[in-house]
């Protein structure tokens, strides 16, 4: 009876499942206790989150698809065996290694990171092949740099040895430095809440209910794509995760009301990168924001409102001005939601208003005030489900059951958290190499003597080299970069840290929308069956007023650096402006085609005046005539646009 019960259950995915539980209970562990600190938890936990990244990848393809199946299995079983082997040695060694062996290495220690950082480069080709080069072309840079012809690059190179134990076993830097510990503490943390809402299908039920609330008017039913990705975006803090959860339920509901599948892609595209700016789970770059700054994350959330409000007002009326002209005002039928999933969305709000409770006003830290979160929404959403299933016998909880609920949450936390250690413990490698190089210094260098002429030249110049970042790595990749090369430089110049570190997070965001590539686009458009390039294009479009926010900090810089009623105000302010560029972008003001310009174009420059002035006067009574103007473009769009998309082209 045990042998057969082994063979039945001794495979992949019930080894991911034991690994899972292991990591979750560890995490869960830790945030409650923090035993042994943040180092010492990503020696051990950083092996088993990288073999259930291996486990998930080989169980939904096998890793290499040219080699034979029995190749692909030995590999994984040297990846695993790896994985072991560094858990075990840095069990036993890690003491050592961290404090007495810092600078003078066994050879063991050698082999043990070198082993590890094939591994993680070798995995990073797998899952973020354009990191991977990156990362190739700097250890070659490192290595070789003294051949460099341009002065700019050239530096004395090292050897190795050094750039393996920078990257792994000086714990400082590299997969075991500060990125991977952010992975496998406060993000792991946070994701805590997401597991536990998509495990109980907390998440589809908010989408549902979002789409009952954008009403029965066919012009609305893009704004349950808005609506779906902002709930959505609370606890993903992921674009493309966004997408995937929100996009494969709108994308088609959108399709089936007339919306087109180019705009339908873009539009949920734009809408799911604001899950990277949405508090309380905002992206990967809020939690590195809070230890560069050092300040606890809630004081990164409290500015992270205004921005997600500026930036989901800002996409919901653009979208709108499109919708008018795009769809007839013919009345729907608005879909029916349970009232299973009715209580599951209002017990997930609820969480998030205990989360913000939790470390607003009782100050609780990060790590416990998510825990307790989690624990909160798990334990509601608990009594729901057997409320709905045994009391009531409702069919719409009939294929749930309780054990597949947890299990399908602790298989998604370890999935998001593998994931995201994965990234940055890439991350980690590049960031030591650009040390090493001194690259980071003599980057800074230029970028202060360029501000040294002119500030906006500056800022202009690190807009640039951010968005040409963006273009070729992910959002994480693009703001670490960011921080560590352009914010030293604003801020010597004078430039208030916040600023300069949300205007890194902007741009990190608008790079994942830019050409040639863009995971989120990507997404969008495979569901709705539409062009890529086209998508892209068309989301940077709706979304371009809102791009003026990256710049409006400068001037409005107390919406990111003062919360408070100071920062209201200066938050409509700017959703003033961006709504009202939206209007002269989108909207139709005048059946005169000259005429139209011409206001259009008035509106644009007034509400640049109430963007950029640097008297706050100036700005605060623009913005009170340019809100006046845009609620009456409101009016005269509804009654032109129409018209005017019936015209022959």
């Amino acid at each position: 009876m045990p042998i057969r019960w082994l063979k039945a259950h001794a495979n992949l995915k019930n080894l991911a499942f034991g690994l899972s539980l292991v990591m979750f209970f560890w995490v869960i562990w830790y945030c409650y206790t923090g035993s042994g600190g943040a180092q010492e938890l990503v020696s051990r936990l950083l092996p088993i989150a990288l073999t259930l990244q291996i486990l998930f990848m080989y169980e939904k393809d096998l890793l290499y698809k040219r080699l034979p199946v029995i190749v692909n299995h030995v590999l994984v079983a040297i990846y695993i065996g790896i994985c072991v082997y560094a858990f075990v040695y840095f069990l036993y060694q890690y003491e050592d290694i961290a404090i007495w062996r810092q600078g003078s290495y066994t050879t063991q220690d050698f082999v043990v990171g070198l082993l590890m950082f094939l591994l993680v480069m070798e995995l990073s080709r797998l899952a973020h092949a354009t990191l991977f080069w990156v990362n190739l072309v700097l250890v070659l840079y490192t290595m070789f740099g003294y051949l460099s012809p341009l002065d700019f690059f050239w530096h004395p190179g090292t050897t190795f040895y050094r750039v393996v134990t920078s990257s792994t076993v000086e714990m400082s830097s590299g997969i075991y430095g500060l990125y991977g510990q952010i992975a496998l503490t406060l993000i792991a943390a946070f994701l805590l809440l997401a597991a536990v809402a998509n495990g109980f299908g907390a998440q589809s039920a908010m989408i549902h209910v979002m789409q009952r609330l954008a009403g029965r008017s066919r012009q609305m039913v893009p704004q349950a794509a808005v609506l779906g990705s902002l709930s959505i975006g609370m606890v993903s803090g992921s674009g493309s995760a966004n997408a995937v959860v929100v996009g494969s339920i709108t994308i088609p509901l959108m399709k089936r009301y007339g919306v087109p599948s180019v705009f339908a892609a873009a539009t949920e595209t734009a809408a799911s990168m604001g899950g990277l700016l949405m508090p309380p789970m905002m992206g990967v770059g809020a939690f590195l924001m809070s230890e560069f700054l050092g300040v606890p994350y809630w004081d990164v959330v409290t500015r992270g409102f205004s921005l997600a409000f500026v930036y989901y007002l800002s996409l919901a009326f653009a979208v709108y001005l499109i919708c008018v002209r795009l769809l007839p005002r013919e009345p729907i039928e608005a879909p029916m939601v349970t009232a299973y999933n009715q209580i599951k969305t209002a017990i997930f709000f609820l969480a998030v208003v205990f989360l913000l409770i939790m470390m607003g006003a009782i100050g609780m830290g990060e790590l416990l005030a998510a825990l307790y979160t989690a624990a909160f929404l798990f334990a509601l959403l608990l009594l729901n489900f057997l409320y709905f299933k045994y009391v009531l016998k409702d069919p719409a909880v009939a294929h749930e059951t309780f054990f597949g609920n947890v299990r399908l949450s602790i298989e998604t936390h370890a999935d998001m958290t593998s994931y995201l250690t994965l990234l940055l413990a890439t991350l980690g490698i590049m960031i030591g190499l650009f040390t090493v190089t001194g690259f980071i210094n003599r980057m800074g260098g230029m970028l202060l003597d360029l501000g040294s002429w002119n500030l906006m030249a500056m800022i202009g110049m690190s807009f640039i080299f951010g968005w040409l970042v963006g273009m070729g790595l992910p959002p994480t990749a693009t703001y670490i970069i960011g921080a560590v090369v352009i914010v030293g430089p604003l801020t010597k110049l004078g430039v208030n840290p916040w600023v300069a570190h949300f205007f890194i997070f902007l741009l990190s965001v608008w790079g994942e929308l830019s050409p040639p590539t863009s995971l989120t686009a990507a997404i969008s458009a495979r569901i709705a069956d539409a062009s890529f390039m086209h998508t892209m294009w068309e989301a940077l479009r709706i979304c371009l007023p809102i791009t003026l926010m990256t710049f409006a900090i400068f001037s409005r810089a107390e919406m990111v650096v003062r919360p408070g009623w100071i920062q209201v105000g200066s938050t409509l302010v700017v959703a003033i402006g961006t709504c009202a560029t939206a209007l002269a972008m989108f909207g139709r003001l005048a059946a005169n085609r000259v005429g139209d310009i011409l206001l259009r174009t008035a509106l644009m420059a007034a509400a640049f005046l109430a963007l950029f002035s640097p008297d706050d006067k100036v700005s605060a009574v623009t913005a009170l005539v340019v809100l006046a103007a845009t609620i009456l473009g409101i009016a005269r769009h509804r009654k032109i646009a129409p018209q005017q998309s019936r015209q022959p082209a």
